[in-house]
């Protein structure tokens, strides 16, 4: 099998799961998921998590704060080396013109590390959803035409591994931070 066959077997299958275009509830179920995992929404709703909860929060807060912020230095590095266009299509212009790049997929890899993350964190209840929305924003991103199946899958691996490696280091760095400004962060 060639690489050229992998791709056009990608491409067949990411248009057979495409929903963009066709109206009804799985599209908007889809544009929903698809727009759950950005990163602005993420940030906002972090900052205010941090500003209005207890210091649990404010933790974690500030671990899925800083986790998404170094995930999106290794994803932009991959996607501007490997420079894969999107799949074409009308829907997702605002990703389509401040990143024309589709793998990884920025989205399954945020929502991946926020689910592994959550595992280590707590409390469980939030990461079963986690884990539950994680494979919904990655299928919706496929589902409205910004990216193929297989950068969803680079995506996926990404994150897992980041949320990972991130779980190793936490504790320890936060630690440093508030040592370093002179007050806890959470």
């Amino acid at each position: 099998m060639s690489f050229r066959s992998i791709l056009e077997f990608d491409a067949r299958l990411s248009d057979q799961l495409r929903v963009a275009e066709q109206p009804g509830l799985l599209r908007n179920f889809s544009v929903f998921f698809a727009h759950s995992g950005d990163s602005w929404f993420w940030g906002i709703g972090l900052i205010i998590l941090w500003f209005l909860r207890d210091s649990f929060w404010k933790q974690w807060a500030v671990v899925i704060f800083l986790g998404i912020a170094g995930l999106a230095v290794i994803v932009l590095s991959i996607k501007f080396s490997v420079r894969r266009r999107r799949p074409e299509g009308e829907w997702g212009g605002i990703y389509r013109n401040t990143d024309p790049h589709s793998f990884p997929s920025g989205h399954a890899a945020r929502a991946f590390m926020i689910a592994v993350l959550a595992s280590g964190l707590g409390p469980a209840w939030l990461a079963i959803i986690l884990w539950i929305w994680a494979p919904l924003v990655s299928l919706a991103r496929v589902a409205m035409g910004v990216h193929y199946f297989s950068d969803i899958v680079a995506g996926t691996v990404v994150g897992l591994a980041v949320g990972l490696i991130g779980l190793q280091i936490y504790h320890p760095l936060l630690t440093q931070i508030s040592a370093l400004i002179g007050f806890p962060l959470w």
